[in-house]
């Protein structure tokens, strides 16, 4: 008898874990268009996007529980939906400033590292003067990009101004924009969510300009296939999410890997677009690293290597995929790679190491670690005739030869990876 319960126990315990892992996977799926609920950025600028109690870190991978990163929000009411949230920039005030602020009803918390501040939550009207209970949305805005640093609040179609330091309240009104469900600050650009659909706009005067609304699992999600209307090119070179690779060809052409799709841009600068299953039929998507050498893309994914001969069509070589460490001489998972113009040496990186291989020795063997400069992590890096470029997220950073970029050990000027690589505005 004992033994029965002990299975029906196990069996209910699998089911229920498989019915909420099918409502996480289906009902809960960003890349079928959700309404966020709210959006903000960590202290380590991810994105954070929230529907009903559940949460989605970063552009891509399942949602989960809210309270199991802020559990204190169930602490103190049993969250259902957070109505509104933001990322405070405030330095005259060290301690509001790189908080987390979240809305429910007329309630405001704040959160320093996922831990909740001492006295919080709080009245809204408490913490936050002349605004209203039950907000649809809110983001910071730093100064210059606001007259003074402020957040905005969002109400229907009412918007207030509040002026962190003088907690002055100013009234707006931003004829061109819809109502927003949810908004957040990303590379100094402010995105109002309506539905599934996005609008950028100017934080003083609340103007849209350019072609919004926009579908924000284009540009802000990570999905194996877009909205019907989608334009490939467009959305490749302005998404937000990060790229998994990138790697230029011995004639200059860029080739930049993000999911299941990839971008191409010659040497004349015109941009192409489209699957990776359809023009690397054996990698189906997500390449972990690229790197180019000798008329060759080497794409790593997980820890094979495949070799594609440059061409129209690109030639997969017999006998690969092949082992990365029977290849490289390196065992995988590997976060970037890249070859230098004029040299026989990949220089691969895994965490905040770098390892060079000597493409021309055989067997091949990684040796020479050592750390990636000031970085803990890259996304992924490419060289070129000017230099090296290190990415991480949404931004570049250039050194002019990999000893530089091994001994440095501060952050060189940043630069907008969709701006000045794909010529992305807005």
């Amino acid at each position: 008898m004992k033994l029965l319960s002990c299975i029906l126990l196990l069996t209910l315990t699998f089911l229920n874990t498989t019915a909420v892992m099918f409502y996480i996977m289906n009902d809960l799926d960003r890349c079928k268009g959700l309404e966020m609920d709210a959006v903000a950025v960590n202290e380590e600028g991810i994105p954070y996007f929230f529907k009903g109690d559940h949460l989605y870190k970063g552009f891509h991978g399942l949602a989960e529980l809210s309270n199991e990163s802020f559990a204190e929000l169930d602490d103190h009411h049993h969250l259902g939906h957070v109505d509104a949230a933001f990322h405070m920039h405030f330095e005259d005030n060290p301690d509001d400033h790189d908080r987390m602020f979240f809305f429910l009803d007329n309630k405001v918390f704040s959160f320093y590292k996922h831990k909740l501040e001492a006295g919080y939550p709080k009245d809204i009207s408490e913490v936050f003067p002349g605004i209203p209970n039950d907000l649809d949305a809110a983001v910071e805005c730093p100064h210059p990009e606001c007259a003074n640093d402020s957040v905005i609040f969002f109400k229907g179609d009412e918007i207030y101004h509040y002026d962190l330091k003088s907690k002055a309240v100013e009234e707006k009104e931003f004829k061109s924009m819809p109502n927003c469900t949810s908004a957040f600050r990303f590379m100094e650009h402010y995105y109002c969510f309506h539905g599934h659909m996005f609008s950028k706009f100017d934080p003083k005067t609340g103007e849209v300009h350019g072609k919004y609304p926009k579908e924000a699992r284009d540009y802000f999600m990570r999905c194996s296939k877009f909205s019907p209307d989608s334009d490939h090119v467009e959305r490749e070179r302005c998404s937000r999410v990060h790229l998994d690779a990138i790697t230029s060809d011995n004639a200059g052409n860029i080739y930049a890997f993000r999911g299941h799709h990839y971008l191409r841009k010659d040497d004349n600068d015109t941009l192409t677009s489209d699957t990776i299953e359809n023009d690397f039929k054996e990698l189906h998507s997500e390449v972990d690293a690229a790197f180019s050498y000798e008329n060759h893309l080497y794409l790593i994914k997980n820890n094979n290597l495949y070799v594609y001969r440059v061409g129209e069509p690109h030639i997969h070589l017999d006998g690969y995929p092949k082992p990365v460490t029977e290849e490289l001489g390196i065992e995988g998972p590997i976060d970037a790679a890249f070859v230098c113009e004029d040299h026989h040496i990949a220089h691969i990186i895994k965490g905040n190491q770098m390892h060079d291989v000597e493409l021309k020795v055989t067997p091949r063997k990684a040796g020479n670690e050592r750390p990636i400069g000031p970085f803990k992590r890259v996304d992924t890096a490419m060289c070129g005739p000017g230099g090296v470029k290190v990415i991480i997220g949404n931004h570049f950073y250039h050194f002019d030869s990999t000893k530089l970029l091994s001994t440095a050990r501060s952050l060189p000027e940043q630069h907008k990876v969709s701006l000045e690589l794909f010529g992305c505005d807005h």
